[in-house]
């Protein structure tokens, strides 16, 4: 029996009176009654819906520039239009950590511009590209959620980038927050082969009728989502997937994962066991955001995933409370869907449904610029096609393109820098914004990818073999770094001097269910097992050799990597 629960002896006049059970700390729940904030985030979020700061920016801020802007709004609610300040040139990463979020940031913004589902017409490609020039000094990368992400953004210019952006269809509503952010889709949806569902309608009913919508503006954290039939998203890195499907009694639908995420604590998404059709499917996503709102974690920002909530229910319970709480009805059982042969990026040419091509390109670790996208606009209407996407992968496709022309497109996007026919280290390289712009790098990632890919192409011309190399400025895995062959976390390590120098964590192996045979995971982490980023290009040439010489036939990189002895990997 604890003390407090020792009973007093009668008439004992020192004894203390047993202490009343003590109440489970709340995990700010809002369904269970916890509606007070628990720290400064929902704090700020209750004080003021953070969509009305575009109001602010508009009348307030533009005109008084910078300085007039209130703390609150500028490291917080901003985000919600896509708005973040940028690093301050010349902070090394060894300072990441210790200063002030004042002395780290510079007084312009990094710009997120939404295309939910990837694709873009040439009057949005050329307003994208006409911002970059005139206001961003021709900076426009395309991130591996299929965004575009400007910088060098100034307050004083976002009333009229607005205006042009929504001019033309486009929006930063909710680019960044805790909110829905951009919804995922199939590059390639609408023209596909092999696509049996066209998700887009699904996406367009999302955007139209929750992005922007109060209801869902204040969740615990952000919330990611992929839509489509085919298996070309991470779809396993999203808090909510729906990927295609064929029941056998009710034909083509959705099968639903939720509770995928990465960063310090990497969780895949777990089947709900369900399938919807796709005119369901706005319904079952609007569900699920909204069991995040209600039930998610507020009070730990580190806990305020939606993926600590699914670990922690299990998807049966999960099930339960979506069906009986928040769509009033029962959900039917569905089939696991069928993974394709190879994985699918989509690079190269390959033939539409309706006779005509899609060509898709490849900048390097997706830094593009606004002039290389106007003409690449140029390129694409000279072509005869009227229309470009994004990937996931921050890869472009060039859609609609008349077969006798295919040739001529690939010649002329190679001239502007884009390759159809990348060497695999091209091709599998992504990288995050890094300590060049990112508040939170702690090292190099965009040039160091840059410099890194040039050198395996000139060392290993003709590698064989497709190894993906995801390179992070920091722990929080934007470029997906658990999920690579070669995942690269930027931190400090110690020199061949004995000085603390740019470098990477390596994680090898680790991969997604992408396609048959793939087992999904985060691959190994070997104790210590660190580089310079001097050494990263000598080290990942090392270890592709070590791979084709120990490699069976036919053995994928992640196999080779599980099998392999710990001396091989280091």
């Amino acid at each position: 029996m604890a003390v407090s629960e020792i009973p007093a002896r009668p008439g004992d006049p020192t004894a203390r009176p047993a202490r009343a059970p003590r109440r489970p700390r709340g995990e700010g729940q809002w369904a269970l009654g916890y509606r007070e904030p628990l720290n400064p985030n929902e704090r700020s979020k209750k004080d003021d819906n953070p969509l009305n700061v575009r109001e602010r920016i508009e009348n307030i801020y533009a005109h008084g520039g910078f300085a007039s802007i209130d703390p609150a709004d500028l490291r917080g609610r901003f985000r919600w239009w896509g708005l973040y300040t940028q690093r301050k040139a010349g902070i090394d990463g060894g300072r990441t950590a210790v200063l002030e979020p004042h002395e780290l940031e510079d007084e312009y913004f990094m710009l997120r511009v939404r295309v939910d589902g990837g694709q873009l017409d040439l009057a949005q490609l050329r307003t994208i590209a006409e911002i970059s020039r005139e206001f961003a000094r021709d900076t426009a990368d395309i991130t591996d959620r299929q965004n575009i992400q400007y910088h060098w953004i100034r307050v004083e210019d976002m009333p009229e980038i607005w205006r042009r952006l929504e001019a033309v269809g486009l929006q930063t509503t909710e680019a960044c927050g805790d909110c829905p952010r951009i919804v995922l889709g199939s590059p390639v949806a609408g023209v596909a082969a092999d696509e049996r569902i066209d998700a887009t309608p699904a996406i367009d009913e999302i955007v139209r009728r929750y992005v922007g919508d109060r209801e869902y503006s204040n969740l615990p954290r952000k919330f990611k989502s992929s839509i489509s039939w085919l298996v070309d998203t991470p779809y396993q890195a999203n808090d909510i997937a729906f990927l295609g499907v064929d029941h056998p009694e009710h034909g083509p639908g959705f099968d639903v994962w939720v509770g995928g995420g990465l960063s310090t604590n990497p969780m895949l998404a777990q089947r709900l066991g369900v399938w919807v059709p796709l005119n369901e499917v706005p319904d079952v996503w609007v569900g699920v955001v909204g069991i995040f709102r209600d039930y998610g974690y507020r009070r730990l920002r580190h806990r305020a995933r939606l993926k600590f909530l699914v670990a922690d229910w299990g998807v049966a319970k999960f099930r339960e409370v979506l069906e009986k709480e928040y769509l009033g009805r029962t959900l039917l059982d569905g089939p696991a869907p069928d993974l394709p042969e190879r994985p699918v990026d989509h690079i190269g040419v390959h033939a539409q449904r309706d006779g005509r091509n899609y060509v898709g390109a490849t900048p390097v670790v997706g830094r593009v610029s606004g002039t290389q996208l106007a003409q690449l606009a140029d390129v694409v209407e000279a072509h005869g096609s009227g229309r470009i996407s994004l990937t996931p992968y921050q890869k472009l496709l060039v859609l609609d393109v008349p077969p006798e022309r295919t040739d001529s497109l690939v010649t002329a996007l190679r001239g502007i820098g884009l390759e159809a026919h990348p060497s695999s280290w091209r091709r599998g390289t992504m990288a995050c914004t890094g300590i060049e712009y990112c508040k939170l790098a702690i090292v190099e990632t965009k040039a160091r990818g840059e410099e890194l890919v040039t050198r395996l192409e000139q060392r290993l011309r003709d590698f064989d073999a497709d190894i993906s190399i995801h390179i992070n400025g920091c722990p929080n895995a934007c470029a997906r770094t658990q999920v690579a062959d070669i995942g690269l976390k930027g931190q400090l390590v110690t020199g061949p001097d004995g000085q603390q120098v740019e470098g990477y964590q390596v994680h090898l192996g680790g991969g997604l269910g992408m396609a048959e045979g793939q087992t999904a995971g985060f691959g190994r982490k070997l104790r210590g097992l660190k580089t310079t980023a001097d050494e990263l290009p000598e080290y990942v040439e090392r270890l592709a050799r070590r791979y084709l010489d120990g490699r069976t036939e036919n053995e994928s990189f992640a196999n080779w990597v599980i099998r392999a002895d710990e001396e091989l990997l280091r």
